[in-house]
Protein backbone atom coordinates (compact mmCIF):
# COMPACT_ATOMS: atom_id res chain seq x y z
CA UNK A 1 0.00 0.00 0.00
CA UNK A 2 1.19 3.10 -0.97
CA UNK A 3 1.62 6.36 1.61
CA UNK A 4 -1.40 8.50 -0.38
CA UNK A 5 -3.65 4.98 -0.04
CA UNK A 6 -2.86 4.41 3.56
CA UNK A 7 -3.85 7.70 3.80
CA UNK A 8 -6.96 8.14 1.65
CA UNK A 9 -8.07 4.78 3.64
CA UNK A 10 -8.98 6.90 6.35
CA UNK A 11 -12.15 9.26 6.09
CA UNK A 12 -11.42 12.86 8.41
CA UNK A 13 -9.43 16.08 7.53
CA UNK A 14 -8.77 17.42 11.31
CA UNK A 15 -6.07 17.44 12.35
CA UNK A 16 -5.89 15.87 15.46
CA UNK A 17 -6.74 13.14 12.83
CA UNK A 18 -3.66 13.91 10.51
CA UNK A 19 -1.26 14.09 13.12
CA UNK A 20 -2.29 10.09 13.97
CA UNK A 21 -1.93 8.97 10.39
CA UNK A 22 1.20 10.48 9.79
CA UNK A 23 2.58 8.90 12.48
CA UNK A 24 1.06 5.36 11.66
CA UNK A 25 2.30 6.08 8.39
CA UNK A 26 6.10 6.24 9.73
CA UNK A 27 5.49 3.18 11.80
CA UNK A 28 3.73 1.00 8.73
CA UNK A 29 7.35 1.22 7.38
CA UNK A 30 9.17 -0.42 10.04
CA UNK A 31 8.80 -3.95 12.42
CA UNK A 32 8.42 -1.93 15.49
CA UNK A 33 5.76 -2.97 18.34
CA UNK A 34 3.18 -0.52 17.91
CA UNK A 35 0.83 0.32 20.79
CA UNK A 36 -2.78 1.84 19.77
CA UNK A 37 -4.76 3.92 22.20
CA UNK A 38 -8.30 4.77 21.99
CA UNK A 39 -11.96 4.35 23.73
CA UNK A 40 -14.01 2.23 21.93
CA UNK A 41 -15.40 2.15 18.48
CA UNK A 42 -12.47 5.37 17.58
CA UNK A 43 -10.82 2.91 15.23
CA UNK A 44 -7.67 0.91 16.22
CA UNK A 45 -8.67 -1.99 14.42
CA UNK A 46 -8.57 0.13 11.48
CA UNK A 47 -5.26 1.70 11.82
CA UNK A 48 -3.68 -1.88 13.08
CA UNK A 49 -4.94 -3.53 9.33
CA UNK A 50 -3.52 -0.20 7.71
CA UNK A 51 -0.44 -0.26 9.56
CA UNK A 52 0.18 -3.73 8.15
CA UNK A 53 -1.38 -3.11 4.89
CA UNK A 54 1.18 -0.28 4.43
CA UNK A 55 4.34 -2.75 5.76
CA UNK A 56 6.76 -5.43 3.99
CA UNK A 57 4.65 -8.02 5.74
CA UNK A 58 1.43 -6.76 3.64
CA UNK A 59 1.51 -10.24 1.68
CA UNK A 60 1.82 -12.14 4.56
CA UNK A 61 -1.62 -12.75 7.08
CA UNK A 62 -2.82 -10.43 9.86
CA UNK A 63 -4.14 -12.36 12.76
CA UNK A 64 -6.55 -10.37 14.98
CA UNK A 65 -6.92 -11.81 18.30
CA UNK A 66 -10.10 -9.80 20.79
CA UNK A 67 -8.14 -10.97 24.47
CA UNK A 68 -11.35 -9.73 25.73
CA UNK A 69 -13.29 -12.64 24.07
CA UNK A 70 -10.69 -15.61 24.66
CA UNK A 71 -11.62 -17.47 27.67
CA UNK A 72 -9.24 -17.06 30.69
CA UNK A 73 -8.33 -21.03 30.95
CA UNK A 74 -7.67 -21.11 27.55
CA UNK A 75 -6.11 -17.99 26.81
CA UNK A 76 -2.49 -19.34 27.18
CA UNK A 77 -3.40 -22.18 24.23
CA UNK A 78 -5.49 -20.46 22.44
CA UNK A 79 -1.98 -17.46 22.10
CA UNK A 80 0.80 -19.80 21.60
CA UNK A 81 -0.65 -23.31 21.02
CA UNK A 82 -0.41 -26.94 23.19
CA UNK A 83 0.52 -30.32 22.50
CA UNK A 84 -1.53 -33.57 22.06
CA UNK A 85 -2.28 -34.76 25.67
CA UNK A 86 -1.16 -31.37 27.57
CA UNK A 87 -4.54 -31.02 29.35
CA UNK A 88 -8.30 -32.44 28.76
CA UNK A 89 -9.81 -32.40 25.59
CA UNK A 90 -6.01 -31.24 24.09
CA UNK A 91 -6.48 -34.35 21.59
CA UNK A 92 -4.03 -32.71 18.60
CA UNK A 93 -1.13 -30.61 18.16
CA UNK A 94 -2.79 -27.43 17.79
CA UNK A 95 -0.71 -24.16 16.57
CA UNK A 96 -2.05 -20.91 18.78
CA UNK A 97 -2.47 -17.51 17.16
CA UNK A 98 1.58 -16.56 17.68
CA UNK A 99 2.79 -19.13 15.26
CA UNK A 100 -0.84 -18.77 12.90
CA UNK A 101 0.50 -15.17 11.83
CA UNK A 102 4.28 -15.93 11.72
CA UNK A 103 5.87 -14.07 9.04
CA UNK A 104 3.50 -11.77 9.43
CA UNK A 105 1.26 -9.67 11.76
CA UNK A 106 -0.48 -10.03 15.14
CA UNK A 107 -3.14 -7.80 16.39
CA UNK A 108 -4.35 -8.25 20.18
CA UNK A 109 -7.09 -6.09 20.77
CA UNK A 110 -8.17 -5.28 24.34
CA UNK A 111 -4.58 -6.51 25.34
CA UNK A 112 -5.32 -4.71 29.03
CA UNK A 113 -7.72 -8.11 29.82
CA UNK A 114 -4.85 -10.87 29.05
CA UNK A 115 -4.05 -12.13 32.92
CA UNK A 116 -1.07 -11.16 34.95
CA UNK A 117 0.71 -14.50 34.53
CA UNK A 118 -0.39 -14.60 30.80
CA UNK A 119 1.11 -10.76 30.44
CA UNK A 120 4.43 -12.17 31.60
CA UNK A 121 4.45 -14.71 28.79
CA UNK A 122 3.77 -12.55 26.38
CA UNK A 123 6.82 -10.22 27.43
CA UNK A 124 9.02 -13.28 27.60
CA UNK A 125 8.20 -13.43 23.63
CA UNK A 126 8.79 -9.97 22.86
CA UNK A 127 11.88 -10.36 24.08
CA UNK A 128 12.99 -13.68 22.51
CA UNK A 129 10.55 -14.06 19.63
CA UNK A 130 10.87 -17.62 21.09
CA UNK A 131 6.94 -19.37 22.52
CA UNK A 132 6.46 -22.55 24.11
CA UNK A 133 3.50 -24.45 23.58
CA UNK A 134 1.67 -25.68 26.58
CA UNK A 135 2.69 -29.20 27.19
CA UNK A 136 6.02 -28.96 25.16
CA UNK A 137 9.39 -28.34 26.76
CA UNK A 138 10.70 -26.98 23.68
CA UNK A 139 10.26 -23.64 22.45
CA UNK A 140 10.44 -22.79 18.62
CA UNK A 141 11.27 -19.64 17.26
CA UNK A 142 8.58 -17.03 15.59
CA UNK A 143 8.95 -14.45 12.85
CA UNK A 144 5.75 -11.87 13.88
CA UNK A 145 4.95 -7.92 14.47
CA UNK A 146 3.40 -7.28 17.14
CA UNK A 147 0.51 -4.46 17.50
CA UNK A 148 -1.71 -4.42 20.39
CA UNK A 149 -4.42 -1.94 21.34
CA UNK A 150 -6.52 -0.98 24.82
CA UNK A 151 -9.67 1.22 25.43
CA UNK A 152 -8.51 0.97 29.12
CA UNK A 153 -5.77 3.68 30.47
CA UNK A 154 -2.85 1.32 30.57
CA UNK A 155 -0.85 3.48 33.12
CA UNK A 156 -4.00 3.62 35.58
CA UNK A 157 -4.18 -0.33 35.21
CA UNK A 158 -0.50 -0.69 36.52
CA UNK A 159 -1.12 1.76 39.15
CA UNK A 160 -3.89 -0.78 40.19
CA UNK A 161 -1.71 -4.14 39.72
CA UNK A 162 -3.67 -5.18 36.65
CA UNK A 163 -1.09 -4.73 34.07
CA UNK A 164 2.56 -5.02 34.21
CA UNK A 165 4.60 -1.94 33.84
CA UNK A 166 7.70 -3.90 32.35
CA UNK A 167 5.31 -5.19 29.72
CA UNK A 168 3.93 -1.67 28.84
CA UNK A 169 7.18 -0.08 27.97
CA UNK A 170 7.79 -3.18 25.94
CA UNK A 171 4.89 -1.85 24.08
CA UNK A 172 5.32 1.83 24.24
CA UNK A 173 7.23 1.54 22.01
CA UNK A 174 5.59 3.54 18.85
CA UNK A 175 2.07 4.88 21.00
CA UNK A 176 -1.02 6.54 18.72
CA UNK A 177 -3.67 7.81 20.46
CA UNK A 178 -6.67 7.14 18.61
CA UNK A 179 -9.03 11.04 19.02
CA UNK A 180 -12.51 10.30 19.99
CA UNK A 181 -14.95 11.85 17.88
CA UNK A 182 -15.88 14.58 19.99
CA UNK A 183 -12.73 16.07 19.54
CA UNK A 184 -12.84 15.81 15.99
CA UNK A 185 -16.31 16.69 14.82
CA UNK A 186 -14.91 18.88 12.06
CA UNK A 187 -15.25 15.20 10.25
CA UNK A 188 -18.70 14.18 11.11
CA UNK A 189 -20.24 15.90 7.68
CA UNK A 190 -17.62 13.93 6.12
CA UNK A 191 -18.16 10.22 7.71
CA UNK A 192 -21.51 10.96 7.27
CA UNK A 193 -21.67 11.18 3.58
CA UNK A 194 -19.06 8.24 3.04
CA UNK A 195 -21.25 5.90 5.18
CA UNK A 196 -24.42 7.06 3.28
CA UNK A 197 -23.34 6.28 -0.24
CA UNK A 198 -21.71 3.04 1.44
CA UNK A 199 -24.76 1.83 2.96
CA UNK A 200 -27.10 3.25 0.01
CA UNK A 201 -25.19 0.97 -2.27
CA UNK A 202 -25.37 -1.77 -0.15
CA UNK A 203 -28.85 -1.72 0.47
CA UNK A 204 -29.92 -0.60 -3.10
CA UNK A 205 -31.40 2.58 -1.93
CA UNK A 206 -31.07 6.40 -2.41
CA UNK A 207 -29.17 7.81 0.07
CA UNK A 208 -30.69 9.90 2.86
CA UNK A 209 -29.84 13.69 3.12
CA UNK A 210 -29.49 15.84 6.36
CA UNK A 211 -30.98 19.10 7.08
CA UNK A 212 -28.72 22.02 8.33
CA UNK A 213 -30.62 21.73 11.68
CA UNK A 214 -30.22 18.08 12.02
CA UNK A 215 -26.60 18.23 10.85
CA UNK A 216 -25.77 20.95 13.51
CA UNK A 217 -27.64 18.24 16.00
CA UNK A 218 -24.93 15.75 14.98
CA UNK A 219 -22.27 17.89 15.42
CA UNK A 220 -23.13 19.24 18.90
CA UNK A 221 -23.42 15.16 19.88
CA UNK A 222 -20.67 13.51 21.49
CA UNK A 223 -21.05 9.72 20.26
CA UNK A 224 -19.61 7.73 23.17
CA UNK A 225 -19.55 4.74 20.82
CA UNK A 226 -17.32 7.30 18.43
CA UNK A 227 -17.34 6.48 14.73
CA UNK A 228 -18.96 3.24 15.34
CA UNK A 229 -21.69 4.35 16.73
CA UNK A 230 -21.82 6.89 13.75
CA UNK A 231 -21.86 4.22 11.35
CA UNK A 232 -24.70 2.29 13.40
CA UNK A 233 -26.53 5.49 13.18
CA UNK A 234 -26.31 6.09 9.42
CA UNK A 235 -27.22 2.01 8.86
CA UNK A 236 -30.45 3.16 10.90
CA UNK A 237 -31.46 6.01 8.52
CA UNK A 238 -30.55 4.53 5.86
CA UNK A 239 -32.90 1.66 5.97
CA UNK A 240 -35.71 3.68 7.80
CA UNK A 241 -35.50 6.99 5.86
CA UNK A 242 -33.73 6.45 2.19
CA UNK A 243 -34.22 8.85 0.32
CA UNK A 244 -35.59 11.19 2.62
CA UNK A 245 -34.13 14.71 3.86
CA UNK A 246 -34.08 14.00 7.76
CA UNK A 247 -34.83 16.84 9.93
CA UNK A 248 -34.10 17.12 13.91
CA UNK A 249 -37.70 15.18 14.71
CA UNK A 250 -36.27 12.30 12.47
CA UNK A 251 -33.19 11.58 14.55
CA UNK A 252 -32.78 8.97 17.96
CA UNK A 253 -33.79 10.71 21.33
CA UNK A 254 -30.26 10.43 22.67
CA UNK A 255 -29.05 12.71 19.66
CA UNK A 256 -32.43 14.92 19.47
CA UNK A 257 -32.59 15.60 23.03
CA UNK A 258 -29.25 16.11 23.71
CA UNK A 259 -28.78 19.07 26.24
CA UNK A 260 -24.81 21.01 26.77
CA UNK A 261 -24.40 21.68 30.23
CA UNK A 262 -24.34 24.60 32.23
CA UNK A 263 -21.22 25.42 32.94
CA UNK A 264 -19.85 28.13 35.31
CA UNK A 265 -17.04 30.64 33.24
CA UNK A 266 -13.59 29.67 34.34
CA UNK A 267 -12.20 32.82 32.14
CA UNK A 268 -13.87 36.15 31.97
CA UNK A 269 -13.23 37.65 28.78
CA UNK A 270 -11.82 41.64 29.00
CA UNK A 271 -13.67 44.23 27.69
CA UNK A 272 -10.72 45.17 25.38
CA UNK A 273 -10.81 41.93 23.78
CA UNK A 274 -7.96 39.12 24.22
CA UNK A 275 -5.82 36.99 22.02
CA UNK A 276 -7.19 33.49 21.49
CA UNK A 277 -3.78 32.27 20.52
CA UNK A 278 -1.80 34.35 23.10
CA UNK A 279 -4.28 32.72 25.41
CA UNK A 280 -4.01 28.54 23.84
CA UNK A 281 0.12 29.32 23.97
CA UNK A 282 -0.16 30.23 27.53
CA UNK A 283 -2.48 27.48 28.84
CA UNK A 284 -0.07 25.21 27.50
CA UNK A 285 2.95 26.51 28.83
CA UNK A 286 1.22 26.16 32.07
CA UNK A 287 0.01 22.61 31.84
CA UNK A 288 3.69 21.53 30.92
CA UNK A 289 5.24 23.17 34.22
CA UNK A 290 2.61 21.79 36.48
CA UNK A 291 3.50 18.14 34.52
CA UNK A 292 7.61 19.17 34.69
CA UNK A 293 7.23 18.66 31.06
CA UNK A 294 5.82 15.57 30.76
CA UNK A 295 3.04 16.04 27.40
CA UNK A 296 0.87 13.20 28.42
CA UNK A 297 0.05 14.43 31.60
CA UNK A 298 -0.08 18.04 30.39
CA UNK A 299 -2.48 16.71 27.81
CA UNK A 300 -4.96 15.22 30.21
CA UNK A 301 -4.56 18.41 32.69
CA UNK A 302 -6.36 20.15 29.11
CA UNK A 303 -8.65 18.15 28.23
CA UNK A 304 -6.56 16.67 25.00
CA UNK A 305 -5.10 13.30 23.59
CA UNK A 306 -1.05 13.21 23.73
CA UNK A 307 -1.38 13.65 19.84
CA UNK A 308 -3.02 16.72 19.87
CA UNK A 309 -1.30 18.39 22.39
CA UNK A 310 1.68 17.83 20.28
CA UNK A 311 -0.07 19.03 17.32
CA UNK A 312 -0.83 22.54 18.85
CA UNK A 313 2.68 22.51 20.20
CA UNK A 314 4.49 21.87 16.61
CA UNK A 315 1.49 24.94 15.86
CA UNK A 316 3.19 27.18 18.17
CA UNK A 317 6.61 26.43 17.94
CA UNK A 318 7.05 24.92 21.10
CA UNK A 319 9.36 23.16 22.40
Amino acid sequence: MSLENFENSLIGESPELNSVVWAAKITAASDVTVLIQGESGSGKEVFAKLIHNGSQRSSQKLVSVNCAAIPETLAESMLFGHIKGSFTGAIANQQGYIQSADKGTLFLDEIGELSLSLQAKLLRFLESSECQKVGSTCTEKVDVRVIVASNRDLRAEIKKGNFREDLFYRLHIVPLEIPPLRERTGDIQLLLKHFNATLAAQYDVKPAVYSKSALKRLKGYSWPGNVRELRNFCERMSILLAGRTIEVENLPAEIKNVQKPVQNSIVSLPESGLSLEALEIELIQQALDKASGNRSRAARLLGLTRDTLLYRMKKYTLN
